[in-house]
Parts: C-alpha cells; sequence; structure tokens
C-alpha cells in the first residue's frame, strides 16, 4: 500500500480511550503511524480527518493459519465414522498438498483484507506450511512466511511473524506423517528460517516476530530447549496446548503429565507465552497458568466448529488470567463473533447469563473487549490495544447509524456491536494511521478477490483431478 506516511490527526465524536469514554476527540498521528496526542472536549481542526462514528481500538488476531482460509466451509459433510478434529485434519493436508507460495500470498491477502474490514488490526501469523509439496524447502527457506509478511503489507494489516518449530509426528519424537513432510525443520534450518524473517520484518514499525513450537506432539522437550536457549530470552512463544482430549490422554501415556502441567513443570513460563486454546485444564492448571502471566489465546470459533471443548474462562479471568482471542481456521473472520462465541459457550456450560461481564452492573461486551485488547497486545509484543499515545494508530469506526446501533452510546454500543450486529457495523478502519478501509470498503478490494478467485479456481481443479 506505500510506503511514505504524513502526519494526520483524526476527530470522532466519539472514543473508547483507556480511562473510558470520551467525546469530542482528536487523535493526533506521527509520520510512522505511532499516536502522538490525544486530547478530549475540543473542536476538529481545520486538517482533521472527521470519522463518522464512535471510534475503539483496533483488535489483534493472535492466532492465523491463512492457507487455511481456503478450505472454510468445506469440511462440513458427515464421514463414515465419527467426525473429529483429527478427521478435519486430513481434509486440511489433502488441500494445501498443492498450495504453491503465490498462492499462499493471495490467499493470505484476502484474509488480511477480511479481517481488516471486520476489525482486527493486526495478526500473528502462526505459519507452518514451510516447504514445497515434496518437502524439500525453497531457495528461500523462509518463503512461506514471507510471503504471508508480504501479503499483509499490500493492505496493510499489522503482522507478527511465528515461523513454526514442527519436526514429528507425535509425542515422545515418533516420526511424521506423508502430509506433515512440507511443515518439517531440524533446529539448525529452523533458526536459520527465524533469522531471515526477522531481518527482514526488523525495519517495519508494523511487524514483528516470535516463534511457534506447534504443540508437544511436533517438538521434543530437548529440540525445544535447544531453540529457545538460542533466541534472545524475550522471544515470544506461541505454543498449541490441550486442544483436544485425546492430546491430553495421548501426553499422559507419553510423559505421565497432561500438557499443561508438563510446561508448567519444564519450561518457564511467563508473559511472553501464549498457550493457544489450552481447553482441557484441571483447576489447579487453570491457576497455575493463570500466576505465570501467559496468554490463553482462544479460538472460540474455531474450537466449536471442531468440536473441542469450551475453555474454563470465569475461572481463569476470576484469578487473573490474561486472554486474546484469533480466528484460527478462519471458519469466520469476525472478533465480535469470536468474543459472542466465548461468552455463549460459558453460558450454555452454566446455564447463567453475562457469565464474563466481570462484576455486577457491568458490560459484558466491554469486559471481553478490554480482555482481548490487552492480552492481545501482549501476545503480539506490540504496542496496540489503545487509544494513547505512544500506540500504534489502530482505529476501527463503529457505525452508530447501523440499525443495530442506534441510539447506543458508551459500552451499550459495545453489547450491541458484539451480541447484534457484528461486523456489519464496521464503517471505517485505520491501521497504523493510514485508512485501509473506507465506508466498509478497503482500498484494493476487487484486485484482491481476482487473485483470489483465480487461486482458489486452481486449486480446486487440482483437487477434482487428483
Amino acid at each position: 500500500m506505500g510506503s511514505s506516511k504524513q502526519p494526520a490527526v483524526f476527530h470522532c465524536a466519539s472514543a473508547l480511550l483507556s480511562s473510558g469514554w470520551a467525546s469530542d476527540v482528536a487523535i493526533e498521528v506521527d509520520a510512522v503511524g505511532d499516536i502522538e496526542s490525544v486530547e478530549v472536549g475540543v473542536s476538529p481542526a481545520p486538517e482533521a480527518r472527521h470519522l463518522r462514528g464512535a471510534v475503539v481500538p483496533g483488535l489483534p488476531n493472535v492466532h492465523s493459519h491463512a492457507h487455511q482460509r481456503a478450505m472454510a466451509g468445506l469440511a462440513e459433510r458427515a464421514g463414515d465414522g465419527a467426525d473429529s478434529f483429527w478427521t478435519w485434519r486430513e481434509v486440511m493436508y489433502g488441500f494445501l498438498d498443492r498450495m504453491s507460495p503465490d498462492d499462499l500470498e493471495a490467499i493470505a491477502a484476502q484474509l488480511y483484507l477480511e479481517m481488516a474490514k471486520a476489525g482486527f488490526t493486526a495478526v500473528g501469523e502462526f505459519q507452518y506450511l514451510h516447504h514445497a509439496p515434496d518437502g524439500r524447502p525453497y531457495d528461500r527457506v523462509a518463503e512461506m512466511t514471507l510471503r504471508c509478511h508480504q501479503a499483509a503489507t499490500a493492505v496493510g494489516l499489522g503482522f507478527t511473524a511465528l515461523p513454526v518449530l514442527y519436526s514429528y509426528g507425535d509425542f515422545g519424537a515418533l516420526p511424521p506423517t506423508g502430509g506433515q513432510r512440507r511443515f518439517l525443520n531440524d533446529a539448525e534450518r529452523f533458526l536459520h528460517l527465524f533469522h531471515q524473517v526477522a531481518s527482514t520484518v526488523a525495519d517495519d514499525r508494523n511487524a514483528s516476530i516470535g516463534i511457534a513450537p506447534h504443540s508437544l506432539r511436533a517438538v521434543s522437550a530437548e529440540m525445544l530447549r535447544e531453540v529457545l536457549d538460542a533466541l534472545p530470552p524475550d522471544t515470544l512463544v506461541h505454543l498449541h496446548v490441550a486442544e483436544q482430549l485425546k492430546e491430553v490422554e495421548d501426553c499422559l501415556s507419553w510423559s505421565g503429565q497432561r500438557p499443561v502441567e508438563w510446561l508448567l513443570d519444564h519450561m518457564d513460563l511467563s508473559s511472553r507465552w501464549c498457550l493457544i486454546h489450552a481447553t482441557h485444564m484441571t483447576p489447579q492448571e487453570t491457576a497455575a497458568l493463570a500466576q505465570t502471566g501467559a496468554v490463553a489465546g482462544l479460538c472460540p470459533t474455531t474450537e466449536a466448529n471442531l468440536g473441542d471443548g469450551i475453555f474454563p474462562a470465569p475461572d481463569f479471568l476470576g484469578i487473573g488470567g490474561t486472554i486474546a482471542i484469533g480466528s484460527d481456521s478462519h471458519i469466520t473472520v469476525d472478533p465480535a463473533e469470536d468474543l459472542r462465541t466465548l461468552e455463549y459457550g460459558q453460558r450454555l456450560r452454566d446455564r447463567a447469563r453475562n457469565v464474563l461481564a466481570g462484576g455486577p452492573g457491568r458490560s459484558t461486551g466491554r469486559n471481553l473487549l478490554d480482555q482481548a485488547l490487552a492480552g492481545g497486545a501482549r501476545a503480539l509484543g506490540r504496542p496496540l490495544g489503545a487509544i494513547a499515545p505512544k500506540y500504534r494508530a489502530d482505529l476501527v469506526v463503529l457505525d452508530t447509524e447501523h440499525p443495530s446501533l442506534v441510539g447506543r452510546g458508551g459500552d451499550d454500543l459495545l453489547d450491541s456491536w458484539i451480541f447484534s450486529a457484528g461486523r456489519m457495523c464496521i464503517r471505517d478502519v485505520i491501521i497504523g494511521g493510514r485508512l485501509v478501509v473506507a465506508d466498509r470498503r478497503h482500498v484494493q478490494e476487487d484486485q484482491v478477490l481476482r487473485s483470489f478467485r483465480a487461486t482458489l479456481d486452481r486449486l480446486q481443479l487440482s483437487l477434482v483431478n487428483t
């Protein structure tokens, strides 16, 4: 979308600041896309751009597998036996078997554009599709992760690269399957891949990097320690854990411990860690994980789609735990729907309402949003999630003229957005001080969609001819 930027001033009638809702707000943005100042109770300056609606901070999406956007909705037919995450995984392996770097970039660009239009302004790309279909590395070993970065840059989305360390097929360093050959690296090649990505994003104000050991199934303890020891001690670490009961049972058979229990005993968990899903925990694990400061990266719509289970959110948040949200397999791309699904899962389990409101008289939508903003910023390692000086100028404009929001103000507006309107009421989106979505249209929407459509036509034809 071009790299030149000019300072800008935005003005809105209402904005959600760290101190709460404020009226007549001027937001000054510097030339690199950070917020320089915020003033309240002021008239718009002549040069200010007026934002028509209520402004909230852009949401971080902490967990994305961009390649899975291509198969959203294509695994909803019942098989011969019981369907589960594990049967879905085989469908996914088959779909990505012929995906090229050009294909991934086109799919990622469409996905990231959809994220921006829905109110996500930054993504953590948990990227494990590394190599060619036969398993051989590309000449540029980080080719696929760098294509995702190019796609994010093209559509203006903030990007945290999370290249995945993946070496084994199951607990105990068992051999991988054929469907996993594109994912595999040893520690040495993975570190080379990491540094290649790190050097590319080093000067990108809209990007950062961490690592993603895929899961305790896919790495050994020795390999994980080797990689962690070779990197700076503040490197972000994202890892799938305890998503499925089978995973818990297999981990017990391997180690005598449950996955979260094993991590707590063998790794120095801290605020730089983000444990994705963490669905199946005992009360003791839940309390201990909350006390480490690690973020629980929840993906409620994907977890519901795959039948994973329901995260123990009231217990985790009640003792100070930190959560964030991600769209994972992108069965839907809408932060409001993920937050809504998170709350509704708790209601269905507990047969109660407003389970995650955070206290009597509090807005459930506001509490969910506050949690996702703070946890998402921590998990992506960037100054996100607040309209305040020194934070990125990532702003989402809610259309207060939308029928679901008419007459609403303050936290009632958030409740109506999250529990009723969803992405339909996102009018404008500003990322790093640049307007990328204007009146519900992304500036590159037609071009990105053409490339995506051509890519899907080719991929689906290749599957038919297999």
